[in-house]
C-alpha cells in the first residue's frame, strides 16, 4: 500500500508549454448519472421492501440511505482531465497529476478492471482506465503527444510497446466511429 502520493506537496506554477486547451472525459456526467440513479434505486428499493415489510423505522431508513451512499461513492467513476504536457484524475476528496512529457513508465495492470499506470520523473502516479483514453480521443492525443515528448528526451524507459497497442486500439476505435456516423459501416 503506498500512501505517500496522498502527503506529497505537489510542484506549483506555470505548466511547460503553458496550459492550452483543457479536455475532460465527456462520459463523465452520464457515468455519474447512472451511478447516481443506481443508488436511488437501491435506496428506494430498500425503503418499500422494509415499508411492506412493516418494518421501516427512522434509524433503518438512515442506515439504507448510508449504504446507497456507498454504493454511490463506490460507483462513482474517477474523472479525467489532460492538458499539454498534463494528465489529471479526480476522485471526490484527491486530484493526483502527472506530468505527461516526464513520463518514466506505462505500465498496463490486467485484473478485474484494466488499468494504466503513469508514472513520471517527480515522483507522481496516476492510474486511469483505458477505456477513457478511447472513448476521449482528445485525452489521448494529450497524453500520447506527452509521452512523445519523454520517449524524446529519454525519461520515459518502460511502456512504450503499450503505448503503441493503445494507440492501434484508439486509431481503430476512432475510424469505426467515423465509419458509423458516415454510414459506411
Amino acid at each position: 500500500m503506498e500512501h505517500g502520493h496522498d502527503t506529497r506537496p505537489q510542484p506549483t506554477g506555470a505548466h511547460p508549454s503553458g496550459t492550452g486547451t483543457v479536455v475532460h472525459d465527456r462520459g463523465w456526467r452520464d457515468d455519474a448519472r447512472t451511478s447516481a440513479r443506481c443508488a436511488g434505486a437501491l435506496f428506494g428499493l430498500l425503503l418499500c421492501v422494509d415499508w411492506t415489510a412493516g418494518s421501516l423505522t427512522w434509524w433503518r431508513g438512515g442506515l439504507w440511505l448510508l449504504l446507497a451512499l456507498l454504493l454511490l461513492l463506490v460507483l462513482l467513476p474517477v474523472r479525467v482531465s489532460a492538458g499539454r504536457g498534463w494528465l489529471a484524475t479526480r476522485r471526490l476528496y484527491r486530484t493526483r497529476r502527472v506530468r505527461t512529457d516526464l513520463l518514466t513508465a506505462v505500465r498496463p495492470l490486467d485484473g478485474v478492471t484494466r488499468r494504466l499506470v503513469l508514472r513520471d520523473t517527480l515522483g507522481n502516479r496516476v492510474e486511469i482506465d483505458p477505456e477513457v483514453l478511447i472513448r476521449n480521443p482528445e485525452l489521448w492525443y494529450r497524453l500520447d503527444e506527452g509521452a512523445r515528448a519523454a520517449q524524446a528526451a529519454g525519461t520515459l524507459l518502460c511502456g512504450a510497446a503499450a503505448l503503441r497497442r493503445l494507440a492501434r486500439r484508439v486509431d481503430r476505435e476512432t475510424a469505426l466511429g467515423v465509419f458509423r456516423a458516415s454510414g459506411l459501416e
